[in-house]
């Protein structure tokens, strides 16, 4: 079997997924080296630290499950060793305590990610975790190992390693470090590789120049909005070229299918998700006959003038009765043409897909290479899900890792050529 302390882990990517498996290996006495191209760690939890790090959610841990939809029960072992409770524990144990928001999510207390992210570095450190900021993977060289170039070498050099780790994230947000380079790499050796795609992501649709030039940057809130028979409340933000903000992004994996297959996607718009439509049609009942269309909404139903502008979108004529104007307020047509760019896109779809992989997380065509976070095929909505499977697929990697090595007695483990 493989002494732990003399075995020679490589972590490829210093994100959440990378950052777990290196915290686990390191407790079980391995020694661990994290490479991260870029020039620090974390950047990409940073960026999500921004809006108070929203690390994972409070309910129960059935319905957290059902938020990976059909690549639950892949996660599923992942998650049942690294529940909610867990990742509580975990922050209190760095010193961060945390609290829990009215809808359900879980954030550190200090509404940022830097305290949790300078506390788990320095637990990291003390454990022996070696990192290399500005150093990249290049693959593997025909002896089969791991190729690395640090910033002003001319070419990538070889680096021994027992066993390897890929936490290279998807190619959402590319600039913080995930740029999706990975893929022709791994495609090369064999591994199926579901096209990289944007998950939580707003939508394109053709605005007229008028209601563009009047309305872009202006939300649209409170509405619902309704999908492939799911409907989400919430506020979505008006952009030059279309909608974004979380109440789209809950939708966007139907959406993006139905783009796929037919071209396009019609949404439904609730401009009044708080108010029945009986009595909608009571209030605008109740209005002046001469009074402007502009008018009524406003003084019976108090929508700003962006909604009243999106009702008259799309060239269709505008019901006149009270009955009908309230039916069309409750479901205002928004034709949908093409998701985001990846680059804008919180999170990415598709990936490293299950059977190219063991239970363990192992590479099927790769014997010694496990894969963590972003890179598997799964994809969530924002709420916490996100970085709580990331965390948590870290660490079933790491033990798949380690039961690896410790099943084969592997030392200095090359690819085969």
């Amino acid at each position: 079997m493989t002494n732990a302390s003399a075995a020679n882990i490589v972590i490829v990517g210093a994100g959440p997924a990378g950052l777990a498996a290196a915290e686990y290996l390191a407790q079980a006495g391995y020694g661990v080296q994290v490479l991260e191209r870029m020039p620090s760690v974390g950047r990409k939890l940073l960026m999500a630290g921004r809006g108070g790090l929203n690390i994972t959610h409070s309910e129960p841990h059935e319905a957290l499950m059902r938020r990976y939809g059909v690549a639950q029960s892949w996660l599923r072992p992942a998650l049942d060793a690294w529940t909610t409770q867990d990742i509580q524990h975990w922050m209190e144990g760095l010193g961060q305590a945390h609290f829990t928001g009215s809808s359900g999510r879980v954030f550190p207390s200090a509404m940022k990610a830097s305290p949790l992210l300078r506390a788990w570095l320095a637990r990291l450190r003390e454990l022996g975790v070696v990192f290399h900021t500005r150093t990249a993977w290049k693959g593997w060289d025909a002896q089969g190992h791991l190729l690395v170039q640090r910033e002003g070498q001319p070419e990538p050099q070889p680096m021994q390693a027992d066993a390897t780790l890929l936490a290279l994230g998807g190619a959402s947000w590319p600039r913080l470090g995930s740029a999706g380079g990975w893929v022709p790499v791994l495609a090369q050796q064999g591994v199926n590789i579901a096209p990289l795609q944007p998950a939580n992501c707003g939508f394109e649709t053709a605005w007229s120049d008028l209601f563009r030039g009047r309305f872009a940057g202006e939300p649209l809130k409170p509405v619902a909005l309704s999908f492939a028979g799911q409907r989400v409340q919430g506020e979505v933000m008006v952009t030059a070229k279309g909608l974004e903000g979380g109440a789209i992004y809950a939708l966007s994996a139907p959406i993006r299918a139905a783009i796929a297959e037919e071209g396009v996607a019609i949404m439904m718009v609730d401009l009044r998700p708080d108010m029945p439509e009986q009595e909608i049609a009571r209030r605008l009942a109740a209005t002046r006959p001469r009074e402007s269309l502009s008018n009524k909404l406003r003084k019976a139903l108090r929508l700003p003038p962006v909604a009243v502008a999106l009702l008259r979108e799309g060239g269709q004529d505008i019901p006149s009765s009270p009955q009908a104007l309230a039916a069309r307020l409750k479901a205002v047509p928004v034709v949908l043409s093409a998701p985001q760019p990846l680059a804008r896109a919180i999170s990415t779809a598709g990936g490293i897909t299950r059977d190219s992989c063991t239970e363990g997380f192992m590479l099927r065509a790769v014997p010694g290479v496990f894969v963590a976070g972003e890179m598997l095929d799964w994809e969530a909505p924002t709420g916490g899900y996100l970085l709580h499977a990331c965390l948590a697929t870290g660490r079933a990697a790491a033990k798949g890792l380690q039961a690896w090595l410790q099943d084969t007695g592997a030392k200095r483990y090359p690819l085969q050529p």
